[in-house]
């Protein structure tokens, strides 16, 4: 069970924004008691509770879900908290955090008033930074043996992470369009190559910007 994601999230959240456990209560419906049993890990609160609990600290599009748990299988233990519920079915059932971004198109991207986007993916990464999905646009980061990032593949890129060589990285380059590339280094010099060997290296320019680093991939249909 991952709630020590969900806790983490929320508590930073009160701190960022002065938010006492009785002013989130007021908000949420519930007993500063109860807020307090969450965030100091004595009790789960019900799925519904953790939800409300991300809209009213700003963060509508994280969510929670419940997952069906084969008994007896291989796999995480069972979690030490206690639950607001009396049914025995959530024996069967694990609380999985899952954190939903938005879908971007590439134009969108760097664009200050962009419209509320209408599609959004959800996994178990937490990002540290404002993340959001992309989807691969052309043949540049296909490569026939090793790390290869076809065309059609979704993937999740996290502004909060430090671009660094050996990354896989949306850059964006003086006057020109974003681009997919990953990041090397050689010779104190630092370039963008593709993972296809048919696009050449691209040297980074000054003022060159990166939007993000891809820690998420896979298939979109």
């Amino acid at each position: 069970m991952n709630m020590d994601k969900w806790i983490a999230l929320v508590r930073d959240r009160m701190e960022e924004l002065g938010l006492t456990q009785e002013q989130l209560a007021e908000r949420v419906g519930v007993s500063q008691g109860s807020v307090g049993h969450w965030v100091n890990k004595r009790r789960q609160p019900k799925i519904e509770s953790m939800n409300r609990t991300f809209v009213e600290i700003g963060m509508p599009h994280y969510n929670v879900s419940l997952q069906l748990r084969i008994v007896g299988q291989v796999g995480e233990e069972r979690g030490i908290y206690e639950v607001d519920d009396d049914d025995d079915e959530l024996d069967l059932m694990q609380y999985i955090v899952c954190f939903r971004y938005p879908v971007l198109g590439w134009d969108e991207l760097g664009v200050a008033d962009v419209t509320e986007p209408g599609v959004f993916e959800q996994t178990d990464y937490l990002a540290q930074g404002k993340a959001f999905w992309l989807t691969v646009e052309n043949d540049a980061m296909s490569a026939v043996s090793g790390r290869s990032v076809p065309q059609g593949m979704r993937m999740l890129v996290d502004p909060g992470l430090e671009a660094e060589p050996g990354r896989l990285v949306i850059a964006r380059q003086p006057g020109k369009p974003a681009i997919f590339r990953e990041l090397a280094e050689e010779g104190g010099q630092r370039y963008l190559k593709a993972l296809n060997s048919n696009y050449p290296a691209l040297l980074c320019e000054d003022g060159c910007e990166f939007l993000g680093v891809v820690v998420r991939v896979h298939g979109a249909f």
